[in-house]
């Protein structure tokens, strides 16, 4: 495994690059409150099928530089480090893991390099304000005033940036939700995503209803949709081996880039 920090856009992030150098690329991104510990049950998973695997602390978490705040909902510096990473590794083309946050950063990546991006599996990735994500959001809010466990999570994570990592993300989520006349929707924009993409989502996600994937992958030509029965918000986590299974059985299928059909293991 090659550890290591590297500057983007002159700020200090922590990246893991793990895997055949010569296998094909799948990049992982995290969700809102993560880093690159969230991916722990699928990167061992994506190593022995051949893949290389390409996870990183975004700007403001976990080991990478500490951020005053989150430019939501445009993720501009989070998508302009995702270019200059991929730059810096010489990446011709990649599939795309997103959770969350990291599945909107991967759109808008793949909006702006069509001919980088094979496939693009989006995990509990919201378009859009519903009610049930502003409840959502201030449930973890509570969780976090709370729960002792969650904060000392997140403190192992992120260490002293941990409170701060939480504000960027509620506060942030929170404006958006609450800006008259500014309505925040992807639909228009991601209809021109040209690349297969599966959609996945717990039915008991805490964020959004079943409807939003739904509408989700119908804004994406061609994109496949399943929902999982008893997971929530955290489906890499809580579902470890239904997600595994369906990122694995997604990513190889017909894929020239697959480890399994050149050879791989």
């Amino acid at each position: 495994m090659a550890e290591r920090f590297v500057s983007l856009n002159g700020r200090t992030i922590y990246v893991e690059d793990q895997g055949p150098p010569g296998g094909p690329v799948v990049l992982l991104l995290h969700h809102g409150l993560g880093a690159v510990r969230a991916w722990k049950a699928q990167i061992p998973v994506l190593v022995a099928r051949g893949w290389r695997v390409v996870a990183y602390d975004r700007w403001g978490y976990g080991k990478s530089d500490p951020r005053p705040r989150l430019d939501l909902p445009d993720f501009a510096a989070d998508v302009a480090d995702l270019e200059q990473l991929i730059a810096n590794l010489n990446l011709d083309k990649l599939a795309l893991v997103g959770h969350s946050d990291g599945g909107k950063i991967a759109m808008l990546y793949s909006l702006r390099h069509p001919e980088r991006v094979t496939r693009m599996l989006l995990a509990s990735t919201h378009i859009y304000i519903e009610e049930k994500m502003g409840v959502g959001i201030q449930g973890v809010r509570q969780d976090y005033t709370r729960d002792a466990d969650f904060r000392g999570k997140m403190h192992r994570v992120h260490g002293e940036k941990a409170d701060q990592v939480f504000e960027n993300w509620f506060e942030g989520w929170l404006a958006v939700g609450n800006q008259p006349g500014e309505e925040w929707d992807m639909r228009p924009a991601i209809s021109r995503i040209a690349c297969p993409v599966l959609v996945l989502q717990g039915l008991e996600d805490e964020h959004a209803t079943s409807q939003h994937a739904r509408d989700l992958a119908a804004a994406i030509p061609g994109a496949q949709l399943r929902l999982v029965p008893g997971a929530g918000h955290m489906l890499p986590q809580e579902a470890e081996e239904v997600f595994n299974a369906a990122m694995l059985a997604f990513l190889e299928a017909d894929n020239e880039l697959s480890p399994r059909l050149n050879g791989g293991q």
